[in-house]
């Protein structure tokens, strides 16, 4: 099957980009393993592997900020994948839509977008 054929780190990873399957915006990577890639074509509910907590991670558990999969797609490398997703709300921990907010201009970086939502209210304390 073509997940076998994927190249994933030494680590069984691969790396994976989820944009908003509409509008096209960028709104974060994140980690996947095989078990995860099967988990999110199978329920259709995106699953990504926590490196720091070295589990599932499926986007929206504690905050219900979830995404859910529209289209799966594969470089011409097999070595990333591209996930299309409707995102209810924002995907970064840090309350924004996008987790690419720091435009590198010069010297330094710009953030160019405020929170949606506070984090606190997101997790509850528990990022």
């Amino acid at each position: 099957m073509w997940i076998d054929e994927l190249k994933y780190n030494h680590d069984g990873l691969i790396p994976a980009i989820a944009q908003q399957f509409d509008s096209k915006e960028v709104l974060m990577m994140a980690w996947m393993n095989k078990a995860s890639i099967e988990e999110t074509l199978q329920t259709g509910r995106v699953c990504y592997w926590s490196r720091s907590r070295q589990a599932f991670w499926r986007k929206g558990e504690s905050s219900g900020q979830i995404q859910m999969l529209k289209e799966f797609r594969v470089d011409c490398d097999n070595d990333a994948v591209l996930l299309l997703v409707d995102q209810t709300g924002p995907a970064c921990h840090t309350g924004r839509r996008s987790c690419f907010y720091q435009l590198a201009e010069d010297s330094q970086l710009t953030i160019d977008s405020q929170p949606l939502i506070d984090p606190e209210e997101l997790y509850g304390g528990k990022q």
